[in-house]
């Protein structure tokens, strides 16, 4: 009979608006979850019931169902937090989680409130634990995905391998040392006095286990545009074979600074550094000495003044003989004679009665100068030095600077097998294979004060780790305490075919299934997937004035099919008094 038909078509109205009226109280009652999808439903009529009607074979319907139940992705509202691992997904994909006590166990969320345990894993309020790759110190992923977690809280020292030193030094100063070099003493409480340089600056260096150790570079004017200048440490410090506890420890290198006289420019240097000891000033007696002998100035009294204007050309140990002679006619001394030794190529770039300037090595810039007290009064009168280098130093050239084009000195504060590092020195010039050239930032010779305009030093100690932050790509740095901020991991994310066919887990979580497809894994902003918001967490996307309406709309229709069964009771009812 159709009043039985009536009958259940109304009970199917309230038991799917009922199930109705439960998805609607659980988007309502998961309006404040993190990352929840809310759940739309849909209403379907049932299998018609054919009807003889006069016009013919009709239908009608036998009630409804629901044809589908299923969550909508759109995106939900940010809201900012101050946690740096509250993560929030701007687009389209997951966060992919595996469950601790499974290797192949993953699932799938948008709720990114994740905490690293007191294991190192970073997890979710669940405890699986978040996906992501590891990476290089470039941040380019390394094999394939795996749990992120914090294996090492401490930041590996590096080893200075630079040091920038930009100093104007006073274009007015006068030499105060001879030889820098040798003023310097290793052994000495105070290995060099205040009164042998111009002007010191000093810079902090890293050794390859973390500690610092004070490099300081002194300066001295020879003349003119001219400067000599030591690169020191502490003797102490100093653990160079051969090196260490001479008078000589702490002296790393020398060399030599030219500046434009006219602009004050730096136009080039050099560098020698000591490698060697074979004597009680450390190597740096390398000197020119009077013999006292020939037919001039024989007397201590009128002995020649000699001075040593180019240290890093007196590097042959073995001694010279030097005889100059002097030509009355042309008031000048004009031979130079060599027995011995190695410097044979000498010549003599200037002369006078009272000064002679020597080139040893035939580069066209003074070696040695000779002041004389009194002026040679006959013709062929003979001035006879001995010159004796020394091979404790080496000088460097181009092939011993580094990639940059700058020298290079050595140090050891270890005192290993293996423990020297060769460590850059940057005044503001460098060579670019022809020539040297000005930085940006040079040292410079002016009419002011010495002065130190800029320095700093690479390298750096251990670290502990005091944080991590992530960026919109999803990489993950740690920032530690010796200010280094390393990569550690890319957090991985996951896209599906169909999203209604995930499955909901519960705990914000999802698990793929057939009807999704399987998962499609990339990093952050590629392959269709969205950016990492960092410090944020995805709200729930439930509109809870739009669940209103569907609860009036829902409780409005089960009052009416309430109605169909209460109606078609009554009717019933007609029908049963018809018999009294």
């Amino acid at each position: 009979m159709a009043l039985s038909s009536a009958l259940f078509s109304g009970i199917s109205g309230l038991s799917n608006l009922g199930n109705a009226m439960q998805v609607i109280g659980d988007n309502i009652a998961n309006v404040n979850t993190v990352g929840f999808k809310g759940s739309t439903f849909t209403f379907q009529d049932l299998l018609s019931q054919a009807m003889f009607t006069r016009a013919g074979t009709s239908q009608v319907g036998r009630g409804t169902a629901l044809a589908d139940i299923y969550s909508a992705f759109e995106q939900g509202s940010f809201e900012s937090t101050g946690n740096t691992t509250d993560l929030a997904i701007g687009g389209d994909g997951f966060f992919v989680v595996r469950e601790a006590t499974s290797e192949d166990n993953m699932r799938y969320t948008r709720a990114g409130n994740f905490r690293f345990d007191k294991d190192g894993y970073l997890v979710n309020p669940e405890g699986y634990v978040v996906q992501g790759w590891a990476v290089d110190e470039n941040g380019d992923i390394t094999g394939s995905t795996t749990d992120i977690a914090l294996t090492s809280f401490t930041s590996q020292p590096e080893a200075t391998e630079e040091v920038t030193l930009i100093t104007n030094l006073d274009q007015d100063q006068t030499s105060n040392t001879a030889i820098l070099s040798s003023a310097w003493d290793g052994t000495a409480s105070t290995p060099i006095d205040s009164t042998s340089y111009e002007y010191q600056t000093t810079v902090k260096a890293y050794d390859s286990l973390g500690s610092t150790h004070d490099i300081t570079v002194y300066y001295d004017k020879i003349s003119g545009a001219e400067w000599e200048y030591i690169v020191t440490c502490n003797p102490a410090e100093d653990l160079r074979s051969g090196i260490t506890d001479t008078a000589g420890a702490g002296l790393l290198a020398r060399g030599r600074i030219t500046f434009n006289e006219g602009s004050g420019a730096l136009t080039s240097l050099t560098m020698s550094r000591l490698t060697g000891y074979t004597s009680a000033s450390a190597g740096t007696d390398q000197a020119v000495t009077d013999t006292t002998t020939g037919t001039y100035n024989v007397a201590t009294s009128t002995n020649p003044t000699i001075t040593t204007n180019n240290p890093e050309e007196l590097i042959n140990t073995s001694s010279t003989t030097m005889t100059l002679t002097w030509d009355a006619a042309g008031s000048s001394w004009d031979t130079i004679a060599f027995t011995g030794g190695a410097y044979a190529t000498g010549t003599i770039l200037s002369s006078s009665s009272s000064q002679i300037v020597v080139d040893l090595d035939a580069d066209g810039s003074g070696d040695i100068t000779i002041d004389l007290s009194t002026a040679p009064t006959a013709d062929n009168q003979t001035i006879i030095c001995t010159i004796t280098g020394s091979g404790d130093w080496t000088e460097q050239d181009t092939t011993d600077m580094n990639s940059t084009g700058y020298y290079l000195f050595q140090a050891d504060f270890i005192g290993g097998t293996s423990t020297t590092q060769d460590i850059a020195l940057d005044f503001g010039i460098n060579w670019d294979g022809t020539s040297f050239v000005p930085d940006s930032l040079s040292s410079s010779q002016f009419a002011s004060a010495s002065t130190t305009i800029f320095q700093s030093a690479d390298g750096y100690g251990a670290g502990a780790l005091q944080g991590v932050d992530v960026d919109v790509e999803g990489l993950i740095t740690g920032v530690y305490s010796n200010g280094q901020v390393l990569p550690l991991y890319r957090i991985a994310l996951a896209k599906f075919q169909s999203l209604p066919g995930l499955h909901k887990e519960g705990g914000n979580l999802y698990r793929e299934t057939r009807q999704s497809g399987t998962a499609t894994t990339s990093l952050p902003g590629t392959n269709g997937l969205g950016n990492i918001a960092p410090n944020s967490l995805e709200q729930s996307n439930v509109d809870i004035a739009n669940e209103f309406v569907k609860m009036i709309t829902t409780q409005r229709g089960f009052q009416a099919n309430s109605k169909i069964i209460t109606v078609t009771d009554q009717m019933l009812s007609e029908l049963i008094n018809l018999k009294r």
